[in-house]
């Protein structure tokens, strides 16, 4: 061989060395989808702050497979035609291979069934509409590719009617839901547990997205002889409930859904929602090590004190490492394997909100069991673990 062809080799040796690094480091995107914008945001915002946190700490750390994480990040507005494009745009155009997100039930529903088309996971880390996960099953569907690490609404619905009807003892009971799938779904799923402690709503009523007076729902309740008030709603109506049994001069007690835990709900209720109680996978108390760790790391990046839904941060949080844990364990990230990893996780995930062990199975894509969410209360403009 002379001089002239170890050169070329040499060359050639050279360009295959730095393209294969290239290869390597070619980042990994994955997709964060949810309302940055308008009513939802809080719990949007915190999420979307919650995945960087675990996306800045994995990157750190070397990445997965060697490759940095990079987030491609769509504001869905919490509106379903909205999640539709963007869900079309991170499959098709920005090639992503998984997304987190889906704060509002019927977004999700309307957009999951690209990522089933496409056999690319998609995680459900805050929407909690009881059909979210069961769009796919059996018997029309071999495989289902959405999974979900948030307390689902028959966990809730259950939790909210043991609080009002075992431990409260009350017997008359109204519901307010708001006109979204998500107030709908959570409805009939109150419903349904109510009619297992053989109960009957004195009132079932129904608001709409910025309405600002619940006086009409709420005489009907008062006049239905309601000692306690059910809500299921996503955005800052939840604090005209509170506001309006003021002006009304009512006064019984407030459970709901987990998010009554939003920053929105406790600000514009003020005294009003103290003492207002929902189910939490997280509340801001540094009672572990990694929930202390999380917290000092949330407030420092964002400069806040209060996380303005801290359920949706965790959640976020903890999405991305359930991800990446799935991605590692299959050694590349093809939908079709990546899927197969979740559900065979065989390294326990250590979240903000649990240890995750074998969190899913093929027939099972809910993270969070009922051992794992607790009661939550609005005391002193926080939530506190309810005694």
């Amino acid at each position: 061989m002379n001089y002239t062809t170890k050169a070329y080799v040499a060359a050639a040796l050279v360009t295959l060395s730095l393209s294969t690094a290239a290869i390597a480091a070619e980042p990994i995107k994955i997709g964060v989808t949810g309302p940055f914008t308008g009513g939802s945001a809080p719990m949007g915002v915190s999420m979307r702050d919650g995945v960087k946190l675990a996306v800045a700490d994995i990157n750190a750390k070397g990445g997965v497979l060697g490759r940095p994480l990079q987030l491609v990040e769509r504001d869905d507005e919490a509106k379903n035609e909205r999640g539709v494009q963007i869900a079309q745009e991170l499959i098709n155009k920005e090639k992503v291979v998984g997304t987190v997100g889906f704060i509002n039930t019927g977004v999700a529903l309307a957009s999951q069934r690209f990522y089933q088309e496409a056999k690319i996971p998609v995680m459900d880390n805050v929407a909690t509409g009881s059909v979210v996960t069961k769009q796919f099953v059996a018997p029309e569907f071999k495989d289902n590719y959405v999974f979900r690490n948030a307390a689902n609404d028959t966990i809730q619905s259950a939790m909210i009617v043991d609080e009002a009807v075992i431990r409260q003892k009350h017997t008359k009971v109204a519901i307010l839901a708001d006109s979204t799938n998500y107030g709908q779904l959570g409805r009939e799923d109150l419903e349904r547990a109510l009619g297992t402690k053989g109960i009957k709503p004195v009132a079932v009523e129904k608001y709409n997205l910025k309405d600002v007076d619940m006086t009409a729902q709420l005489l009907k309740a008062k006049q239905g002889g309601a000692q306690v008030v059910l809500t299921y709603g996503i955005g800052p109506e939840l604090a005209q409930i509170a506001n309006g049994m003021e002006k009304l001069n009512w006064r019984v007690p407030i459970i709901g859904s987990w998010t009554l835990s939003m920053g929105n709900f406790i600000d514009n209720a003020g005294k009003n929602g103290e003492g207002a109680r929902m189910p939490q996978t997280f509340i801001q108390d540094p009672n572990t090590p990694k929930r202390k760790a999380f917290i000092e790391a949330y407030q420092k990046a964002y400069k806040i004190d209060r996380i303005p839904s801290p359920v949706s941060a965790a959640q976020g949080y903890d999405s991305i490492y359930l991800l990446a844990a799935a991605i590692k364990q299959a050694g590349t990230t093809d939908g079709v394997k990546v899927r197969e990893a979740l559900e065979n996780l065989s390294t326990t995930v250590d979240g903000v909100v649990t240890s995750y062990n074998k969190p899913y199975t093929h027939d099972d894509h809910e993270a969070i069991k009922p051992n794992m969410v607790v009661i939550g209360e609005v005391k002193g403009g926080r939530v506190i673990l309810a005694k």
